[in-house]
């Protein structure tokens, strides 16, 4: 049995036309073991981000394959591209990006209702639940605070039971405290469903969390470091 539910081979992204053509990823090749926590690292501009949304099919590559399962999603057109990230892949970025329009348990419940899951309403409340928001389920986006914001996006992320959490910069708008509780909430999480988690990060504790990290520089491959400690988030678990 395969143990690996990520499997990049030779991927290449250039963004942009002309003299403004900007060559963003160069033959990017790794595997992500099922169940594993990995960390992006590198400098700004250096391609960790683009590779992230790659990796959750918001950008398509111009050359190489990623297979997520036994699925190579370069091969998918854009519609069942987003039925397939729907379906296995969540997504927490640095904003939020909350409707501001709707509540708590509707900004949880919508992609469920979209995707025709049963129940989207009560998933959505034992999700919020999940995060330690169930007294908030009514209040919309402007009455939360910046971290409550996230962990809404948390539950939505996870609501559909995905396989890969995909984590950008996810602290990157919370001060030191509320960021470390996020974090925390996400590694937790993580290791209580048996989810693969990719996070990038500026953070080098943070990263060291992960079990292994990626450093990224120039758009290609740095180095890979395995990390000695196991995460945090299944110690917690487990106690």
């Amino acid at each position: 049995m395969n143990s690996h539910i990520i499997e990049a081979r030779g991927l290449d992204l250039s963004l942009g036309a002309g003299e403004a053509r900007v060559h963003i990823l160069r033959d990017i090749s790794f595997d992500v073991r099922k169940g594993e926590a990995l960390g992006l690292v590198g400098p700004s501009g250096s391609g960790k981000s683009t590779l992230l949304m790659t990796l959750a099919g918001l950008e398509k590559p111009n050359a190489g394959s990623l297979k997520i399962g036994e699925t190579d999603t370069t091969r998918l057109d854009e519609d069942d591209l987003a039925r397939f990230r729907g379906a296995h892949i969540g997504i927490v970025f640095q904003s939020f990006h909350l409707i501001p329009t709707m509540t708590a348990l509707e900004n949880v419940a919508i992609p469920l209702e979209l995707s025709g899951k049963s129940d989207p309403f009560g998933k959505a409340a034992r999700e919020l639940a999940a995060v330690g928001l169930a007294s908030r389920a009514s209040h919309y986006p402007s009455q939360l605070s910046g971290g409550e914001q996230q962990r809404v996006a948390i539950a939505r992320a996870l609501a559909p039971d995905p396989k890969i959490l995909i984590a950008d910069e996810p602290t990157g708008n919370l001060d030191e405290e509320n960021g470390k509780t996020i974090m925390d909430l996400i590694f937790d999480l993580k290791a209580k469903r048996g989810a693969t988690l990719v996070l990038v990060t500026h953070d080098a504790a943070l990263a060291s969390r992960c079990d292994r990290t990626i450093r990224i520089r120039s758009g290609k491959i740095d180095a890979i470091t395995e990390n000695a400690t196991p995460l945090a988030g299944e110690m917690q678990a487990r106690a």
